[in-house]
């Protein structure tokens, strides 16, 4: 916004030292002054050597003098105001100069001011916090528009291409066309879908309400079971009641995202899912562990990524559109909760996700 020219707070400072500076001397030469007023009587005389002086006359030669020291004062105090005031400033200005980078789209620059702890150096060491996390943040979204963008763009290729063919060969059959079609489609929509998903999340854009996260996990399972059945996965429900606050859509997405992956991503046969609801003094668990493959601690960090499916583990089929784990990231988030992806040593994972409960 447009602002009035005013003055600097390097002379601002500088004036508040020189006003002070001079405040001070005014104090000292006015005490002088009341000494020589009310402590020596008129026409006594001091010693000093051999001269002999009477009040009126060192009165008559100290107004001079403090003339003189007033002037002094100012002096010294706007050179050295403004000289200290440079030197106090220095780091605020490298802030600013930071800052005016990181308006102007480069937040790589670090202001790393050295030395022992102060104010100056508490608000560069958080802004450099701020600019690593904006950075991170920023290339986060740009991976994900580019991923998007190449994702919704498949789809999109393999329907043009399949019309461009129906259109060089009109006497091909139809219905092989229409189902390809509706398979294309049906992958775009559910992208689609899940991108807004992730976007409601992330903004937060919910009503929250007292539920019971293990109704939630009950519904999850109750609803995946013959996909399980299909699979060949047993699944095993158990737990505590589990009060949290939230909204009842999105929690319920999560955890059928979860079952769902862990059942997708199991053993080809005879596999398992376990889903475990527990409750703490301050925050409810909702726990969901299956068998497979064995991963390691650096790829399981990877799978809550967007659109990381963990290709070494996908059972072919259902390679899902790879923002099953981003979503649950996202809504466990949004809900003040924390996600805990731990590989199994016999295989499998173990997903964890810890919400605030509600009295």
């Amino acid at each position: 916004m447009d602002r009035e020219p005013g003055l600097s707070v390097r002379l601002k400072l500088t004036l508040s030292y020189a006003g002070f500076l001079l405040f001070a001397g005014a104090l000292g030469i006015g005490a002088v002054w009341a000494y020589f007023i009310w402590f020596l009587p008129d026409g006594a005389f001091l010693i000093r050597g051999q001269f002999l002086v009477n009040r009126s006359v060192l009165l008559g030669a100290f107004v001079p003098a403090a003339i003189g020291l007033f002037a002094f004062l100012l002096v010294f105090g706007l050179l050295g105001g403004w000289i200290l005031a440079g030197r106090m400033l220095a780091p605020l200005t490298r802030i600013t100069d930071a800052t005016r980078l990181a308006a102007d789209g480069s937040l790589s620059h670090r202001i790393g001011l050295r030395g022992r702890k102060d104010e100056f150096r508490e608000l560069a060491d958080a802004f450099d916090t701020m600019l690593a996390r904006l950075e991170a943040q920023v290339s986060e979204q740009q991976r994900f528009a580019a991923n998007a963008s190449h994702e919704l763009r498949t789809p999109l290729a393999i329907t043009q291409t399949l019309l461009d063919v129906a259109r060089n060969d009109p006497n091909r059959y139809p219905g092989e066309l229409v189902d390809r079609l509706h398979v294309v489609n049906s992958r775009a929509i559910d992208l689609t879908e899940a991108l807004l998903l992730l976007s409601r999340a992330d903004r937060r854009s919910f009503t929250r309400e007292h539920l019971d996260l293990s109704l939630m996990a009950e519904e999850a399972v109750e609803t995946l079971l013959p996909l399980a059945e299909k699979h060949g996965v047993t699944l095993q429900a158990i737990g505590d009641i589990t009060p949290t606050k939230g909204s009842r859509a999105l929690l319920l997405q999560m955890t059928t995202n979860l079952v769902h992956n862990a059942i997708v991503h199991n053993l080809p046969e005879h596999g398992s899912v376990w889903v475990i609801t527990s409750v703490h003094p301050r925050s409810v668990v909702l726990t969901v562990e299956n068998t497979g493959a064995r991963l390691t601690p650096e790829m399981a960090s990877t799978l809550a990524e967007p659109f990381q499916r963990g290709m070494e583990r996908i059972r072919g089929g259902h390679a899902g559109v790879g923002l099953g784990l981003a979503i649950v990231k996202s809504i466990t988030k949004a809900h003040d909760g924390t996600l805990t992806l731990t590989p199994l040593t016999t295989g499998g994972l173990c997903v964890t996700v810890e919400l605030p409960a509600a009295r």
